[in-house]
């Protein structure tokens, strides 16, 4: 997978959208991505899990990345490794996809030679409940200094997207369900940022 084939959409995994993954995968448009973290479960149970829904995500086309480092995830078949930036190392035949707060991970992901930033979190999310946020125009600054393809996460649903257009999204309850679904609803044209 080249940088410039890069997914727009992404769906990440998590404890609360557990039950819906399966038919998440199924609704996305063809082509999107995937970033299985489920951190809560055991060493055996994740990889086993991780299996399902990845045969699951290749039966639609989709991206897969794991979270984690360069060497598991090649063990176990994934497209992509996803982490911090601090965690990025060389992978020759993986995608490097890397979490960014700030301007300061954004440099470190930038030199580490990430193929893609997941610029987070832009609005209140309940992954982290009153924790701070960047804002739409401060993470349109952030994606505007990014030397890589942008994804935005935190708090993002469909409408959000479709307002910060020309970049991509992420999100777990925003995708997870009926809602992966409704993203080929996105406007394309950019709209007040609220």
């Amino acid at each position: 997978m080249q940088r410039g084939k890069l997914p727009r959409v992404w769906l990440l995994s998590d404890v609360r959208n557990d039950a819906a993954l399966a038919d998440s995968l199924r609704r996305l448009p063809r082509g999107s991505g995937f970033v299985f973290r489920h951190y809560h479960l055991a060493p055996e149970e994740r990889r086993r899990r991780f299996g399902v829904l990845q045969k699951l995500a290749r039966a639609r086309g989709h991206v897969v990345a794991l979270s984690g480092d360069a060497a598991l995830a090649r063990a176990w078949g994934a497209d992509a490794m996803y982490g911090p930036p601090s965690a990025l190392r060389p992978a020759p035949g993986l995608l490097r996809l890397a979490t960014v707060h700030s301007l300061s991970e954004l440099g470190m992901a930038r030199r580490a030679g990430a193929d893609m930033v997941f610029v987070s979190p832009v609005f209140a999310t309940r992954s982290h409940p009153g924790g701070a946020t960047l804002g739409p125009a401060r993470a349109l600054l952030l994606a505007r200094r990014a030397a890589m393809p942008v994804a935005f996460l935190g708090g993002m649903t469909a409408a959000r997207a479709g307002r910060l257009v020309p970049h991509g999204w992420a999100a777990i309850d925003g995708l997870s369900g009926r809602a992966a679904g409704r993203v080929l609803h996105i406007r394309r044209k950019r709209a007040p940022l609220s």
